[in-house]
C-alpha cells in the first residue's frame, strides 16, 4: 500500500514552492480499496501476465506475475462491472517478478496494477502508485485511452512546462484508463491448416484492417472494419481472386491515440502506438472487448489460412505510446521507466531513435524477453504466419550503434519458433547510423525502399541511367547476394501505407496534408511522383488516359520483377487518398478503400491485369527465382540466364549502363532456374521478354533473334485498355516492333 506521506494532501502554499530537492506533488482522489479482498496465495514468477488455471487443492483461478525490477512494492487492483475497485497487494517476489495466485478469478476480470517506488526524475525514476498501470502481458484489453491530465505521472498543465515532467501528480487515473481481461487459452489450433508458402513464390498485400472492409459493399454493416469482416468470404474472395498468398496487417496490437490528435478531434489510423504487446486491438472486434476479441481474431486468422492466405503483423516494438518524459504513465513507465526505455546520460530524458519520444531498451533481459514473449504468442496461440518490424535498425541497435550481431538478432536466429515464420524488417530508424538496407542478415528480408526510388525515377524520367534498374529489376544482387541471401530477400514495393497511393504518385507532385492539422509540414517532400501534366483530380481526357497507363506500367514492372511485391490495398483498383501523402489521423474516406471505384471501367480494367500479372507470375518460376542470376552462358549456344538489351536489340555494353536511356529490355531464360522441384526434377519454364519504356514518344526495338528467340508472343502490352486484345499476338525474332511512349511490352518465348 501507499506510504501516509503518499496519501497526506500537499497545502496549497506547498503546490507553488519548490519541495526539497526540487521535487513537486499535486494530490487528489486516488480511488478506494473495494471491500471485498479475496485471498492472494504465493502463486508462481511464470508465465509473466494473468494466466487463468487450476491452482492448489484443484481450486481455479488466475496466477498475476510482473517484471518490476525496481519496484519498492506491487499492488494488483480488479475491477468489477461498476469499477469498484480491489487492491491487493503481491508480496512475493522471485529474481525481480511481483506475483500472487488469486482463487476465483476467471476469465472475464478486468484488471491493473499499482506500482510503488521513487519519484526522482533526475535519475530516471517515475513510479507514481497514483497512476493505474496496464499489465504488459495484458491478453486483452477494455477500454480506451482518451488521455485526460490525471493519466499523466507528472502534472501535464504546469505552468512551467520546462519542468512540468518533475512535479508529481497525485490523481487516481483509475477511472480514465483501460483495463487488462483475464483470457482463457483454450486453443489448440488442431483444425488450421497453415499455408507456409515459401518466400519466392509470396505476394504481399499490405492492408488495415478496418479500413479494407469498412466501406466493403458485400460485408454485412456490423462486421465492418473488424476482424470478423476481414474473415468474412466477401472480403476473402477479393484477395483470392487476385492472387495474393499473404496479408500484411498494419499493426493490431493495442494502441493509444496521441494526445495532440485526441485534441484536434481526431484519432491515430494506422496504429503505430502500441501500448499492449500480447492483445488484439478491441476496436477492431465486432464481439466484444472483454476477451472475445482474441477469439474473434484467431477465427479470422483461420479463415485466411483455408482460404491459402497467411497472415503477417506490422509490430511496433521500438517505442511505445508513452513517449517522452512529457507522456503519460500507461504502463512501462509506472512500472520500471529506467529498466523498460533508453535514458540518456541526463535520465530525465529519452533516448530517442524512432521519432516517437522513446524507444524500448532491447539490450535489457526482459525488454527482449517482454518482445520475444509476445512474438511467440502470436505465432503459437494466436496463429500468425510471421512479422513485419516497424523501424527495425532501432532493435538492431546494441547500446547506441546499430549492431547485426545484437541481442536481439541473435535472440530471434536461435529462436525454434522464431527462425521458422516470416521476418521482414524496415531496416531504418531516424537515429545516426540508422540506414541499413541490404545488412539485415539471412532469415531477414527487408522492405527495398532503394527498388521503389528506382522503379518510380524510371517512369517520370529522372533516372540518369539504368544501372540501379537493372540491380532492382533482377533482386538487388549488390545487397543481398552475401551471407546465404537469396533474391526474396528484397521486398519489392512502390507504394506503402506511408506516402502517396498509387493513383495519387501519377496525380501529384506535392503532398496536400492540409486536413491533418499540421499546417502540411507532416509527411515527406520527397515524393519522387509525377502528375502527368496537372496536379490534382482533372477532366483533362488526355491526362486521366496517360494516368491511367502510369498505374499499368508501375503495377507491372513490380510484378515481373525478382523477389517479392507487395501491393498496398486499393492500389490494384485506384484507390486515391486525394494527395495526402502521411494518412496517419485520417480515419475515414480519406484512408478506406473505396469498392465503388469498381463500378468504373477503368478501375476494373487495372484490377483485371493486376490478376493476370499475378497469376503469371504464379505460373511460372522463371519470374520467382530462389537464387540470384548468374548472367553467365551455361550453354554452347551462348545463352546466359539474364541478358540485358537495347533498343537496338544488341546485348548491353559497359558503355550502355552508363548513358541515358528511356528503354532498357530484360531476357529471363526458363531453362537455367537453379534447384529442382519437390521430387527432385529440374526446374524448367518458358523464357520471357520485358521491355520498359519510359520516353514520351514511341520508340523502335528490334527483339532478339536466334539464339535468343525464332519467336515472340505478346503478353502483356500497358498501352491497351483492354488487355484482351494483347495475349497471343505473334512476333519473329528480329523484327522492329514500335514500342508506345510509356509502355511495357511482355513477350513469351514461342520458339
Amino acid at each position: 500500500m501507499s506510504s501516509a506521506a503518499e496519501q497526506e494532501a500537499v497545502p496549497e502554499a506547498a503546490r507553488s514552492a519548490p519541495e526539497k530537492e526540487g521535487r513537486r506533488k499535486v494530490n487528489g482522489h486516488r480511488g478506494e480499496p473495494g471491500a471485498l479482498r479475496p485471498p492472494v496465495w504465493p502463486g508462481a514468477p511464470t508465465p509473466l501476465g494473468a494466466r487463468f488455471r487450476v491452482g492448489p487443492d484443484g481450486v481455479a483461478g488466475t496466477n498475476f506475475a510482473l517484471w518490476a525490477g525496481g519496484a519498492e512494492s506491487v499492488e494488483l487492483c480488479l475491477f468489477d462491472a461498476a469499477g469498484t475497485e480491489t487492491r491487493l497487494a503481491l508480496t512475493e517476489l522471485t529474481h525481480e517478478i511481483w506475483h500472487g495466485f488469486v482463487p476465483g478469478v476467471r476469465p472475464g476480470q478486468r484488471y491493473g496494477f499499482r506500482v510503488h517506488g521513487r519519484w526522482d526524475p533526475w535519475t530516471g525514476a517515475r513510479w507514481n502508485p497514483a497512476k493505474l498501470l496496464l499489465d504488459p502481458y495484458a491478453r486483452a484489453v477494455d477500454g480506451d485511452f482518451t488521455l485526460p491530465p490525471e493519466v499523466y505521472g507528472h502534472v501535464r498543465d504546469w505552468p512551467q512546462q520546462q519542468v512540468a515532467d518533475t512535479v508529481r501528480d497525485d490523481r487516481d487515473s483509475a477511472p480514465h484508463v483501460p483495463k487488462g481481461v483475464v483470457v482463457q487459452d483454450d486453443d489448440d489450433w488442431a483444425d488450421d491448416h497453415r499455408p507456409k508458402t515459401p518466400w519466392s513464390d509470396s505476394v504481399i498485400y499490405e492492408l488495415h484492417v478496418r479500413g479494407f472492409t469498412r466501406l466493403h459493399p458485400g460485408v454485412p454493416g456490423h462486421l465492418r472494419g473488424t476482424y470478423a469482416g476481414l474473415a468474412h468470404p466477401a472480403a476473402i474472395d477479393h484477395l483470392v481472386r487476385l492472387g495474393v498468398t499473404a496479408v500484411e496487417l498494419l499493426p493490431v496490437h493495442q494502441f493509444a491515440h496521441e494526445d495532440h490528435l485526441l485534441r484536434r478531434g481526431l484519432r491515430n489510423y494506422w496504429g503505430y502506438n502500441s501500448i499492449g504487446y500480447f492483445a488484439p486491438h478491441a476496436a477492431y472486434s465486432a464481439s466484444g472487448s472483454t476477451g472475445q476479441q482474441v477469439g474473434e481474431f484467431k477465427r479470422m486468422v483461420r479463415a485466411l489460412h483455408a482460404a491459402g492466405i497467411e497472415v503477417i503483423l506490422d509490430v511496433v516494438y521500438n517505442h511505445t505510446a508513452e513517449a517522452g518524459e512529457l507522456g503519460p504513465t500507461l504502463s512501462l513507465r509506472g512500472i520500471d521507466n529506467r529498466g523498460y526505455y533508453r535514458l540518456q546520460s541526463d535520465a530525465r530524458r529519452y533516448a530517442d531513435y524512432t521519432g516517437c519520444g522513446n524507444t524500448l531498451h532491447v539490450v535489457q533481459p526482459h525488454v527482449l524477453r517482454l518482445i520475444t514473449d509476445s512474438l511467440r504468442y502470436w505465432v503459437t496461440e494466436m496463429g500468425v504466419d510471421g512479422f513485419r518490424f516497424d523501424l527495425a535498425a532501432a532493435l538492431a541497435r546494441s547500446m547506441h550503434d546499430v549492431d547485426m550481431l545484437s541481442p536481439f538478432l541473435a535472440v530471434i536466429a536461435q529462436d525454434p519458433v522464431l527462425r521458422r515464420v516470416k521476418l521482414i524488417a524496415e531496416p531504418w530508424d531516424v537515429g545516426n547510423g540508422g540506414y541499413q538496407v541490404g545488412s539485415f542478415p539471412p532469415l531477414w528480408t527487408e522492405w527495398n525502399d532503394r527498388y521503389r526510388d528506382a522503379v518510380r525515377d524510371f517512369w517520370r524520367g529522372a533516372l540518369p541511367d539504368v544501372r540501379d534498374l537493372g540491380y532492382r529489376l533482377s533482386g538487388s544482387s549488390d545487397l543481398y547476394a552475401w551471407g546465404g541471401r537469396r533474391p526474396y530477400a528484397s521486398i519489392n514495393f512502390i507504394t506503402a501505407h506511408d506516402g502517396f497511393t498509387l493513383r495519387d504518385l501519377v496525380s501529384y507532385e506535392r503532398k496536400h496534408n492540409e486536413d491533418n492539422g499540421e499546417g502540411n509540414r507532416d509527411g515527406t517532400n520527397d515524393n519522387r511522383a509525377w502528375n502527368c501534366g496537372a496536379e490534382g483530380e482533372t477532366d483533362d481526357p488526355g491526362v486521366n488516359a496517360l494516368r491511367r497507363r502510369q498505374l499499368r506500367n508501375l503495377l507491372t514492372t513490380l510484378l515481373v520483377s525478382t523477389g517479392v511485391p507487395m501491393l498496398v490495398a486499393g492500389d490494384e483498383m485506384g484507390r486515391t487518398q486525394g494527395g495526402n501523402n502521411n494518412a496517419y489521423c485520417q480515419d475515414g474516406e480519406v484512408s478506406w478503400v473505396d469498392w465503388s471505384l469498381l463500378d468504373e471501367p477503368g478501375p476494373r480494367g487495372l484490377l483485371e491485369l493486376a490478376t493476370r500479372l499475378v497469376a503469371l507470375r504464379h505460373r511460372h518460376p522463371v519470374l520467382r527465382r530462389r537464387a540470384f542470376f548468374s548472367g553467365r552462358a551455361r550453354g554452347a549456344d551462348g545463352l546466359r540466364d539474364l541478358a540485358w538489351f537495347t533498343a537496338r536489340g544488341k546485348e548491353m555494353t559497359e558503355q550502355d549502363w552508363y548513358a541515358p536511356a528511356a528503354t532498357l529490355g530484360l531476357y529471363l531464360s526458363g531453362r537455367d532456374i537453379p534447384g529442382r522441384d519437390a521430387r527432385g526434377a529440374p526446374v524448367i519454364d518458358d523464357s520471357f521478354l520485358i521491355l520498359l519504356h519510359s520516353g514520351d514518344r514511341p520508340q523502335s526495338c528490334v527483339l532478339p533473334g536466334p539464339p535468343w528467340a525464332g519467336s515472340y508472343e505478346l503478353v502483356v502490352d500497358t498501352s491497351l485498355e483492354d488487355q484482351a486484345e494483347a495475349p497471343g499476338r505473334p512476333h519473329r525474332g528480329g523484327e522492329t516492333v514500335t514500342l508506345p511512349a510509356r509502355s511495357v511490352l511482355v513477350l513469351k518465348v514461342a520458339g
